[in-house]
């Protein structure tokens, strides 16, 4: 249940040295590659606890909320998106990436903590024709109608995951990348390109600076319109 720190994936910013040991996540939501342990993220992260044993205790005691429910499993994996929360010290956080596509912590103001904003990954057809959007974090969300497409992304409450409002992926849109050498940079969409048989999706993005960006579709998340939904300034 544990691993050498050297080998923890490279999405966890964490010291690589000076301790040997790191906590290995217990499967979940998030691909273990692109979420790191509650236990990491109270310990190492933000800095709340100097030991295991002492974030162990804080997280077993209630005190970690995560999308606005308590989690007592120290190895719980936190992804993108979430938003942790310690009520006790009025701390809220949602998981964002920096420029080297590591996990970081933004901290929120306490009016953001009650939604998050989650990407339609897939849609589903169940009985009676009703219509199921599986989403990045591992939900699955119900839909009243099929405006929907794979890629946009909805704003939700949390913990009670009522839909509140609908982001398609289009020209104008504002993105923030969450994958490749582009991450964790916030842009606006020029273009959707097409993939082929050999080529994945392509957006075109234009830069705060003006520049043009090109990445995978897979990795384009909108986060607003006119502007951003959630605070993304890490």
């Amino acid at each position: 249940m544990h691993m050498k720190r050297l080998n923890a994936p490279r999405a966890w910013n964490i010291p690589r040295k000076g301790k040997v040991w790191a906590p290995r996540t217990v499967p979940g939501a998030h691909p273990k590659e692109k979420s790191v342990p509650l236990l990491v993220v109270i310990r190492d992260m933000l800095k709340k606890a100097d030991n295991a044993r002492e974030a162990i205790k804080i997280i077993k005691e209630g005190k970690v909320l995560v999308d606005g429910r308590v989690i007592k499993e120290p190895k719980f994996g936190v992804g993108f998106m979430d938003v942790v929360s310690i009520p006790l010290i009025e701390e809220y956080y949602r998981v964002l990436y920096d420029k080297k596509g590591r996990i970081v912590l933004e901290q929120i103001d306490e009016s953001e903590k009650d939604f998050k904003l989650c990407k339609i990954r897939n849609k589903t057809i169940l009985k009676k024709g009703r219509l199921q959007l599986n989403l990045h974090d591992g939900r699955n969300q119900l839909a009243d109608n099929d405006v929907y497409k794979t890629g946009d992304v909805i704003k939700i409450t949390i913990p009670e995951q009522k839909i509140v409002k609908h982001i398609p992926l289009e020209k104008g849109s504002l993105v923030y990348l969450s994958g490749g050498k582009h991450a964790g940079i916030t842009a606006r969409v020029k273009e959707i390109l097409p993939g082929t048989m050999t080529r994945k999706p392509i957006v075109v993005l234009e830069s705060e600076d003006g520049k043009e960006i090109r990445a995978l579709k897979d990795h384009a998340f909108v986060i607003g319109k006119d502007k951003p939904e959630v605070k993304v300034g890490v």
